[in-house]
């Protein structure tokens, strides 16, 4: 099984590449998979995380362009993240129906918020904490970033993940608070220790 899960990442990256039809394309493929299998949930984990991500934004494409352009989506070991602004409380409830129909979903997160507001100023300045809060947690030495997601929606910070201890998470639930523009953190990170993280 685990053999079978590697192969098929392996296949998907070089599929990558093939398609970039270029040797840095092979390079970037390869490091793909290097920073795959160097995550808490592992190579195989991180493959089927993948496709279960890849399963949800077709079938929102398929219902609603609108839908996948308005939404953020982080799946760590099956748990999906949903972050975004949509116009109608309809289109939060058909992304959500929507998730729970992909395959290897063990929970789904619904955080829409269903406002008219926002605009390009709102965007820039939550693509702005995303970044900063990512390249905070880059750059310390204390933190495995590889194993934490951030989305910024109206101000609110989501993180999910896995947290190496209450040491680690206190620290990049830090970086979130003191960013400017930040009205809330929210989080849904796991302990790498949480016996949850093998439920089924």
């Amino acid at each position: 099984m685990i053999v079978r899960g590697t192969v098929a990442v392996l296949a998907l990256a070089m599929a990558a590449a093939q398609l970039q039809g270029c040797v840095g394309a092979a390079v970037g493929a390869g490091a793909t998979v290097a920073t795959a299998a160097s995550e808490e949930r592992g190579l195989v984990g991180a493959a089927r995380d993948t496709a279960t991500r890849a399963e949800i934004n077709t079938l929102w494409l398929d219902h609603s362009e609108e839908m996948l352009r308005r939404l953020n989506l982080d799946v760590v070991e099956g748990r999906v993240l949903v972050t975004g602004i949509v116009p109608t409380t309809q289109m939060r409830l058909d992304a959500i129906r929507l998730a729970w129909q992909a395959n290897g979903v063990r929970e789904v997160i619904n955080e829409i918020k269903v406002s008219d507001k926002g605009g390009i100023s709102a965007y820039a300045r939550d693509s702005w904490v995303t970044a900063e809060l990512k390249a905070r947690l880059l750059f310390d030495k204390k933190v495995q970033s590889i194993n934490y997601s951030v989305e910024t929606v109206d101000g609110t910070v989501y993180l999910m993940g896995i947290a190496q201890n209450r040491d680690e998470l206190d620290r990049v639930q830090s970086y979130a608070r003191t960013l400017a523009y930040v009205k809330q953190v929210v989080s849904y990170v796991r302990m790498k220790g949480d016996p949850r993280r093998g439920a089924t």
